[in-house]
């Protein structure tokens, strides 16, 4: 993604690049995705959502989530299967990685942050949580 700089009059250069926007999608949007969510909103260049894929999902995964996202993360390869029969057409488009996190863990658990933070520090940089490094 290109950088974009505007020259104020004042001769400040700001960032006016868009942002890279990222969806993390589990079963049922309440613990793993949402605690990715948390860990990345707090990066400057990262606009950060989740869902899921489940018929009871906390937010439901749409079409137009999907079409919103640059980049989606999933936690099992389950959740990508269902994506790929539910929205063929975007899941040719879309890069899609599988994370394989199993669903045994509660909303922001230590256990979690540092999975989330080893799996993820390689496609996302270091999260920032309460603009706090992790």
């Amino acid at each position: 993604m290109a950088q974009l700089l505007s020259v104020r009059p004042r001769g400040h250069a700001v960032d006016i690049s868009p942002k890279k926007r990222v969806l993390f999608v589990c079963t049922q949007n309440k613990f793993r995705s949402v605690t990715a969510e948390h860990l990345y909103r707090g990066r400057a260049e990262l606009e950060v959502r989740s869902a899921g894929v489940g018929v009871d999902a906390r937010v439901p995964l749409t079409a137009e989530l999907l079409e919103w996202a640059d980049e989606v993360y999933v936690f099992e390869r389950r959740q990508r299967n269902i994506i790929h029969k539910r929205f063929r057409e975007l899941y040719e488009k879309k890069s899609i990685v599988c994370l394989y996190v199993p669903d045994e863990f509660e909303f922001m658990s230590p256990d979690l942050v540092a999975i989330l933070t080893e799996k993820l520090e390689r496609y996302l940089g270091k999260p920032v949580y309460e603009n706090h490094e992790v």
